[in-house]
């Protein structure tokens, strides 16, 4: 089993036994179809830890599109587009304007340049910078949580934090990159080891940029929920026998950031499940 097979299992294990159930509450989310309110269990601060030294954190109870969620995270982080027509796949969809455009939100935010001593940067720019001149700074941090601009977005980010923490391992000559993801909150069976995956390749691209190593990424999630409609897939899935984790890696060469494409990839040894179809997704 691979270390995000047991940690998903474990985690939606406790949702379903000691979660909240949000019947009767006034919720926002309702079912596309049937314009219903979209009710969860849900659990508060659920924090996940993956060693990225010892495994890229793939589940395989089912298949994860991790080369369409190196995409997304690339779209974000790397192009800095809010527009659905820079995007390879149709996850954005439901919450772009006739235009595409999913309003000042995700990879606006971290494309607006701010002043610092050393010059205009935006917030990936400043990372890279404080990693490469500044390793061991506590202040190396993005946000996309923008309160003057939610007005503005189509969808309030849910993964809307990431903090990176340097290093030095007793007789190790590379540091070693380590990093929080905050998110707001998650649709577990939809997005979870998405997400996961997501940020572990962006632990590993600057890593390499960075002539650093990967250390751990830690996942805390304030409200980690299922759905009413995915309670039986979500019990179903969580039954299904395991496998051990693929061979997961980046193009070593690259060593600029913004020069990582989706052809930098490889998985190797992937064997998962069968996927689960059709999920019902809230808006």
């Amino acid at each position: 089993m691979s270390i995000a097979d047991h940690i998903f299992i474990d985690m939606c294990q406790d949702i379903l036994d000691n979660g909240t159930d949000t019947r009767g509450e006034k919720v926002r989310p309702i079912w596309e179809d049937t314009g219903e309110p979209a009710y969860t269990i849900k659990k508060f601060a659920v924090v996940n830890r993956y060693d990225l030294r010892r495994e890229f954190p793939a589940m395989t109870l089912r298949k994860t599109g991790i080369r369409s969620a190196f995409d997304e995270i690339l779209w974000i982080w790397q192009k800095k587009s809010n527009n659905i027509h820079d995007l390879n796949s149709h996850i954005w969809d439901s919450w772009a304007d006739e235009e595409g455009s999913i309003g000042k939100a995700y990879g606006y935010q971290l494309g607006v340049k701010h002043l610092y001593p050393e010059g205009k940067m935006d917030q990936v720019d400043r990372v890279l910078y404080d990693l490469r001149h500044n390793p061991f700074s506590r202040r190396i941090l993005t946000s996309l949580f923008v309160h003057q601009d939610l007005h503005e977005m189509a969808l309030y980010p849910c993964a809307y934090s990431m903090t990176f923490n340097v290093t030095q391992r007793p007789g190790e000559d590379k540091l070693t990159l380590n990093a929080i993801l905050n998110q707001r909150s998650q649709d577990v069976l939809v997005a979870n080891n998405w997400n996961v995956c997501q940020y572990a390749l962006l632990v590993h691209m600057f890593a390499i940029v960075s002539d650093m190593q990967v250390g751990e990424l830690v996942h805390m999630i304030a409200d980690a929920h299922i759905y009413d409609r995915h309670l039986p897939i979500v019990k179903e899935l969580i039954q299904r026998p395991t496998y051990e984790a693929p061979k997961v890696t980046l193009n070593p060469e690259v060593k600029n950031f913004y020069d990582f494409t989706v052809d930098d990839l490889q998985i190797e040894n992937y064997q998962t499940g069968p996927q689960v179809k059709n999920i019902p997704v809230a808006v």
